[in-house]
């Protein structure tokens, strides 16, 4: 096995160091076998948000290949979670029904499987396809992009869409699901809360860090009550937006201390940090640890479980054109190995990889990467 190292890397990692990757990890009291992750991305498969066999073949294909914990694409937990009326949804009796299907299906193929709750806020547009006459409400009204979108929603419309990311996670929990994550980066909905440029709100839900985080805490909390102590509830983050990578929600380590503990506090139990390039150092202006990436830094600050992930196994890094890339299948994991053993997370996800070959994880195992099919673009229109 030949492992290509990403800029700054450690020279000495080696590739039997990679066995550390497939020892178990306990996420709360879900065992999983390995740390390997499938991040969640979106592929609108899913008629009238209802998964299709070919949904729940190319989830079962990944477990039964080997990956710890598959993360679904984002799922919509309200009638006014985004625009696209092919994205599955985690409410309506069929949807449930289908997702109860595809659960057992990843189980019996040996996986564990949580689907990622997801509420695009101003990022749902003005020209949704599904439920086009509700408004598409946020913090301000403010897309990622700076441009005006939807409207302000109302403390009650909060207070409903916090109670349908309450109920959505209870509808995971009861068809089967092995936790939730909630999808609080890329400028979406929990993310506009927490970013100042998009949060320009007046009232107890705007204003200072600690005013900005209260709403995705809300939720969070809903969340925690609706599951019980146990169940995993992972809260996913992110410093950038799309068409914005210079964005920042913590300016600080300080201040992305503040916004854990709370989201901690309000019953988190682990952290899906997103980052573009994994081994980027989040604050190389740091006085101390400047070489620690974001995942990293949510490591020490939080002490709680983090899954890293950006660019992990690819030749380029991410784009949000997705292109061609991964041709050795296996760059960066000299990175990687540097920092499993200083202990900077515990999981790591992988997402494009895993898009184009389901065995990437046993490949990597089996020291056959030169298997490994590459990530080609035409991978984004078809279940493989």
């Amino acid at each position: 096995m030949t492992i290509q190292d990403a800029p700054g890397t450690p020279a000495d990692a080696a590739a039997s160091e990679i066995a550390g990757l497939f020892t178990p990890f306990d996420l709360g009291p879900l065992r999983l076998p390995n740390r390997f992750v499938m991040a969640p991305m979106t592929r609108e498969f899913s008629p009238d948000g209802v998964v299709t066999d070919d949904v729940v073949g190319y989830y079962a294909r990944r477990a039964a290949a080997g990956v710890g914990l598959i993360i679904t694409e984002g799922t919509y937990v309200s009638e006014d979670s985004g625009p696209s009326t092919r994205v599955p949804r985690l409410f309506g009796e069929d949807q449930l029904a289908a997702w109860e299907r595809l659960v057992a299906e990843v189980h019996t193929s040996g996986g564990r499987i949580i689907p990622q709750l997801w509420h695009l806020g101003a990022a749902r547009g003005d020209h949704s396809t599904f439920n086009p006459g509700l408004p598409s409400l946020s913090p301000s009204g403010i897309a990622p992009n700076g441009r005006e979108r939807g409207r302000a929603a109302t403390v009650k419309e909060l207070a409903r869409i916090r109670d349908d990311f309450a109920r959505a996670a209870a509808a995971a929990q009861e068809a089967g699901f092995d936790g939730v994550e909630l999808h609080g980066a890329h400028g979406y909905l929990l993310d506009q809360f927490l970013w100042a440029d998009t949060n320009k709100r007046t009232d107890h839900y705007g204003g200072s860090l600690e005013a900005r985080l209260r709403f995705p805490a809300e939720v969070v909390a809903a969340v925690r009550a609706a599951v019980g102590p146990g169940f995993p509830v992972i809260f996913r983050f992110s410093q950038w937006k799309s068409g914005n990578y210079g964005a920042r929600i913590a300016e600080t380590p300080e201040e992305l201390g503040v916004i854990l503990h709370t989201l901690a506090d309000a019953g988190a139990s682990a952290f899906h940090p997103s980052t573009r390039r994994h081994w980027e150092p989040a604050y190389p202006e740091a006085q101390a640890d400047s070489h620690l990436g974001l995942a990293g830094w949510t490591k020490k600050v939080s002490g709680l479980p983090v899954i890293t992930v950006g660019s992990v196994g690819l030749d380029n890094e991410f784009e949000v054109t997705w292109q061609e890339g991964g041709r050795s299948g296996i760059r960066g994991l000299g990175a990687l190995l540097g920092q499993f053993a200083r202990g900077e997370f515990d999981l790591v996800a992988l997402g494009r990889v895993l898009l184009s070959d389901p065995a990437w994880v046993a490949k990597v195992r089996d020291g056959r990467t030169d298997e490994i099919h590459p990530f080609s673009a035409e991978d984004r229109h078809r279940l493989s």
